[in-house]
């Protein structure tokens, strides 16, 4: 089964950036997370989402 959340490190190793870089586009909003407590985690459909922009904007270039 796939996880339907991620840690930052796992999102992270997952689209080859740094952890930082994670955090970074969360606070940005750039990637979507959600708050579990204390913890962050993002939901794997967001990771898709946010190659799919990144995706669209290479094509509008």
């Amino acid at each position: 089964m796939t996880k339907l959340l991620l840690t930052p490190t796992e999102a992270a190793e997952l689209l080859g950036v740094s952890r930082s870089t994670i955090y970074e586009l969360m606070n940005s909003g750039d990637i979507e997370s959600v708050r579990i407590g204390r913890s962050r985690r993002i939901p794997s459909a967001a990771l898709h989402a946010f190659v799919a922009r990144l995706r669209g904007e290479g094509h509008a270039a």
